[in-house]
């Protein structure tokens, strides 16, 4: 198994329906829930601990997800209330550096239940057209809001699978 990619790389569901789409959004509102449940227990020494040899620490991990699902949040909103919105992508390299990032876990998880609260609002309201909502994202070209539930959907994953894995191999 590769230690960046414990779940495998992301991949677009190839029959979309409204039962998948639910359960997509079901998955997103659980990760809050699920990354507390990861990092339960773990100590300062522990959530400094790279989940892998040359990667973030868990607790950049923990400040990493909610940095990435606000962007998110907010090019659902766009997709949701302009024509072909141009995303903006950013440097999370970077962000994982920044002050915050070194801050008490608590800080991110509290961000994430709220953000995830007003995420799942909008998810659970949409109408089955407004999925095929185009959106330009820089690095991967036009997409829609499908690609966003699906992609966020892994990225929740993929990062607790990161923790958990890493308490696995630690023991701990």
């Amino acid at each position: 198994m590769d230690p960046r990619y414990p779940m495998g790389k992301f991949e677009m569901p190839k029959d979309i329906t409204p039962a998948r789409r639910r359960a997509a959004i079901d998955e997103i509102a659980a990760t809050p829930k699920n990354l507390r449940a990861a990092v339960a227990g773990l100590n300062d020494r522990q959530l400094d601990t790279p989940y892998r040899e040359g990667g973030w620490t868990v607790r950049q991990v923990i400040h990493h997800v909610p940095d990435s699902h606000m962007n998110a949040f907010i090019r659902l909103r766009l997709a949701l209330t302009e024509d072909k919105p141009t995303i903006r992508p950013y440097d999370e390299s970077r962000w994982a550096e920044l002050a915050d990032a070194k801050a008490p876990i608590e800080v991110s998880q509290i961000l994430l239940d709220c953000l995830h609260a007003r995420w799942d609002m909008n998810w659970r309201a949409m109408h089955p057209e407004q999925f095929a909502r185009p959106l330009i994202h820089p690095d991967h070209g036009e997409r829609n809001i499908d690609w966003l539930l699906f992609l966020y959907e892994w990225h929740g994953k993929h990062h607790t699978a990161h923790i958990t894995e890493l308490r696995k191999r630690k023991g701990w």
